[in-house]
């Protein structure tokens, strides 16, 4: 389908913020095999069509195979996407494997389903990269999931930590990437809604509305509603840390911490520690009597 004038220049935009992201983290290099995982919803859709268009521009080459995962949820259209992948002549491969009965089966009901859906398929993806010589697994996160995902950790877990846009494996075997690292949520969900996307929701946790993810949503949208550019700038801050301004000993030796006398200049004369009197006056620019 080819977009119109203003998805044209919507398509423009995504490809610049996903161009900008694969190239500041080496994400794509010379002759990686990417494998896309399209799980069927906007993100994921997105991003495989984005990969396609800066392959064809790409200064080097790179292999892309999209792979999804039937989880055997009930009532899961197990069509749609390989039909869609023929059609538009994408290599891919198609994994079955039924988490959704191992899920069930674990955890409770009411109890959130996501860390061990999630933890099957990484492990299924991870294997199937392997089989397919992919050394590069690419995840459709996007600047939106990145920032929940901080204050996930940062409200209910305690530590300071989100999704890096690039990453090694457990097993150190492959590297993943988020090319839409750049990209907001509301501009995918416009593009998606635009190309048309077959667009397949995932049915195994989406009616639990109490979810810690959901919650942490409304409080950024709610954000982004009384403050435009929020989401933005906390994704920026991300990007700017400064560990001396932190309290995490392992991260920065508050312990060893100390002037260096060697620096000490005429300029600095006024912190020396000579009286309290004397810093204030001079702090404020005026003479002592």
């Amino acid at each position: 389908m080819k977009p119109s004038h203003t998805l044209q220049r919507l398509e423009k935009w995504l490809l610049r913020k996903a161009g900008q992201a694969i190239s500041d983290y080496r994400m794509i290099e010379a002759n990686d095999t990417v494998l896309v995982c399209v799980s069927g919803g906007k993100d994921s859709q997105t991003m495989l069509h984005l990969l396609r268009l800066l392959q064809t521009r790409a200064p080097v080459a790179f292999r892309l195979i999209a792979m999804n995962l039937d989880q055997k949820q009930p009532g899961f259209p197990a069509h749609i996407l390989p039909e869609w992948f023929e059609k538009n002549g994408v290599e891919y491969r198609i994994v079955e494997a039924d988490t959704y009965s191992v899920v069930k089966a674990k955890i409770p009901e009411g109890k959130t389903t996501c860390s061990l859906c999630a933890r099957l398929r990484r492990g299924i993806i991870y294997r199937t990269a392997k089989e397919l010589g992919a050394n590069k697994i690419a995840l459709g996160h996007h600047r939106d999931d990145i920032v929940h995902t901080l204050f996930l950790n940062l409200f209910f877990g305690g530590r300071l930590r989100a999704m890096p846009p690039k990453l090694v494996t457990d097993d150190n075997a492959h590297v993943v990437i988020r090319p839409l690292a750049y990209c907001s949520e509301n501009d995918i969900a416009r593009y998606a809604r635009g190309m048309e996307f077959p667009i397949i929701p995932c049915n195994l946790c989406g009616s639990q509305a109490n979810l810690q993810r959901q919650q942490i949503r409304a409080m950024m949208q709610e954000w982004d509603a009384r403050f435009p550019g929020r989401t933005e700038s906390v994704f920026t801050a991300l990007q700017n840390v400064v560990p001396s301004h932190l309290a995490d000993p392992l991260l920065f030796d508050f312990a060893n911490l100390a002037p260096n006398p060697a620096f000490l200049t005429e300029k600095d004369e006024d912190f020396a520690p000579e009286s309290d009197m004397r810093h204030i006056i001079r702090f404020g620019k005026t003479k002592a009597t």
